[in-house]
């Protein structure tokens, strides 16, 4: 089923794996001309803009933009009791695992009457983007709602594709997670047109924005005001329309196709590795399976697996395309070694390793935005309830990217405190540094405050 790439007789580098290796096409470029001016009509027009393009993209012209808190409200009180149970438990998870990230401000003492200290200070506002398209993710909102809380995000903006069988609403079970979360500024927007409105804010349309704003505590006629920083998946647009704005706006990543690689030996259940790449691919056509493994047994009775598997599931076209696209396959490899080597290359968004020695191996994987160790730790389980963000770098970008965290809304910004003795003994050598840049007055600024 899935296609087959044998690197075991090869001695590529790691740029050549890189080349060698599925991975879907994402083009974000292209779709940057595409975007364009759907950013600029939502600049200049605000919510008439949103409304058209939603009209154009979503097929349905939302009467709220501003979504009103008894939606909300209401959404929670439908919401299945087994669903908000595991959200709750998401919650209190991702809370748990979040304030682990939080860092420590540090007071060093560079010279006697000299401090630096480093404080760390949450951004004002935030804007998060939560996608609708082929699935509803709830999920999302507890990702970027929780790191932002935990950092001490002051105000919080949700964007959300509006849904026509729910009035141009976004989905109720989005509106449940963000009325579980405290969230309650929320908007009926997606792709480019919601990442232009949190980046640029956007002016009231008519009297529904207006008494929307009202009702919100708002006034005048802005119906959303910029924010500092954009975190959340989506499609390629959105992905596009984050890069637009970046520069304007903090954004965490562009997001691409999702993605799992599987490093695994003969020791590894074929059943477990094929349910795990299955999981994957029912999100996106596009989204990218690959199972690395140097035991060519492994890797025909993980293919019968999925094939049967395959047929069975749910998205059965959509869990078919994914895996016969070209950003799918099998990675034969000579040894655990190579493997290794493979997976970094590859710098997967999931990596599971189901090998001997799971933990040993996962501690020499230098590459991945998030890594599942052994049967037990599944992808699915980082998507929901493992207490790690499954907002993760995708297309190969764990080279130098990491997943959502905390410090996507912080700031490190150092207090520099000297006394009038610290100053005088720093006075000549900055003096001296000053005239060797040819900037003066830099060392008359120092020598201006001798007593």
């Amino acid at each position: 089923m899935l296609s087959r790439i044998d690197l075991r007789e090869t001695d590529l580098t790691a740029r050549e794996l890189a080349e060698a290796l599925p991975r879907a096409e994402l083009d974000v470029a292209k779709a940057l001309d595409a975007v364009t001016p759907t950013i600029e009509d939502v600049r200049d027009r605000g919510a008439a803009a949103l409304r058209d393009a939603a009209e154009r993209f979503d097929h349905v012209r939302p009467e709220h933009l501003r979504v009103p808190a008894e939606a909300i409200g209401q959404a929670l009180e439908t919401l299945d009791p087994a669903v908000r149970e595991a959200l709750e438990l998401s919650i209190a998870h991702n809370r748990e695992g979040h304030r682990a990230q939080l860092p420590t401000e540090v007071r060093t003492e560079i010279v006697r009457g000299g401090v630096v200290t480093q404080r760390w200070i949450p951004v004002r506002r935030v804007g998060l983007y939560v996608p609708g398209g082929l699935a509803v993710y709830p999920s999302s909102v507890v990702m970027n709602a929780v790191a932002a809380q935990v950092a001490g995000v002051e105000q919080i903006a949700l964007a959300s594709p509006p849904q026509e069988r729910f009035g141009g609403l976004p989905h109720p079970t989005i509106l449940a997670a963000c009325a579980l979360l405290g969230v309650t500024e929320v908007y009926a927007a997606g792709g480019a047109q919601a990442i232009a409105m949190l980046a640029y804010g956007a002016k009231a349309e008519n009297d529904v924005d207006r008494a929307d704003i009202t009702a919100a505590g708002g006034n005048g006629d802005v119906l959303c005001e910029p924010v500092d920083v954009i975190t959340g998946p989506g499609n390629v647009y959105v992905a596009a329309a984050k890069r637009a704005v970046r520069g304007v706006v903090g954004i965490d990543a562009e997001a691409g196709p999702t993605e799992i690689a599987v490093l695994a030996d003969a020791t590894a259940d074929p059943e477990l590795v094929a349910a795990d790449l299955l999981s994957q691919a029912e999100h996106d056509p596009n989204a990218g399976s690959v199972l690395i493994t140097d035991s060519p047994e492994l890797a025909d009775a993980v293919d019968a697996a999925l094939a049967r598997r395959a047929d069975a599931t749910k998205h059965t076209e959509r869990v078919h395309v994914a895996l016969g696209g070209d950003q799918s396959g099998i990675v034969l490899v000579r040894d655990l070694e190579q493997g290794i080597a493979v997976a970094d290359a590859y710098a997967a968004e999931h990596l599971e390793i189901q090998t001997t020695d799971a933990p040993a191996v996962a501690h020499r994987i230098r590459n991945a935005g998030a890594i599942f160790v052994g049967p037990y730790s599944p992808v699915p389980l980082g998507d929901y309830l493992a207490g790690s963000n499954h907002v993760l770098p995708t297309g190969g970008t764990s080279r130098f990217a990491a997943g959502l965290s905390v410090m996507a809304f912080i700031k490190p910004v150092q207090l520099i405190e000297y006394d009038a003795d610290a100053l005088e003994a720093m006075t000549e050598p900055l003096t001296a540094l000053a005239e060797s840049e040819d900037l003066p007055a830099h060392g008359e600024a120092a020598r201006a405050r001798r007593r």
